[in-house]
């Protein structure tokens, strides 16, 4: 599968999640207050819950049921309940839209 349009640049908030699907894998696409855009796994690890139902930190995205706040740039659970960490997406901007492979993670080493 290739990269595909999943939203336009214009259609985020900044410091919000927003909740894309591409060929049926949700992630949450976040604008930090710094300008960069990053796209994570939608489903906190812990509770199946949406995490762009959350809360954005810094780099961070907290889930809203039970707490766990993940890493934007890693995935990573930063405390618990979590711990597994949710995947991470290469974002490219082109245009003005934000395109992304659902197929394709980062490598990130745990």
């Amino acid at each position: 599968m290739a990269r595909q349009k999943a939203i336009a640049l214009s259609d985020l908030v900044q410091d919000q999640a927003t909740r894309v699907v591409l060929d049926g894998v949700p992630m949450a696409v976040v604008l930090d207050g710094e300008g960069n855009v990053h796209a994570i796994g939608d489903t906190c690890t812990h509770g199946e819950i949406s995490l762009s139902e959350g809360f954005v930190d810094g780099d961070t995205l907290e889930c809203w049921a039970h707490g766990s706040a993940f890493s934007l740039c890693t995935g990573k659970p930063l405390n618990l309940p979590a711990y597994e960490p949710v995947p991470v997406y290469v974002v490219e901007i082109e245009d003005g839209d934000i395109f992304i492979d659902p197929t394709v993670t980062k490598e990130i080493e745990l």
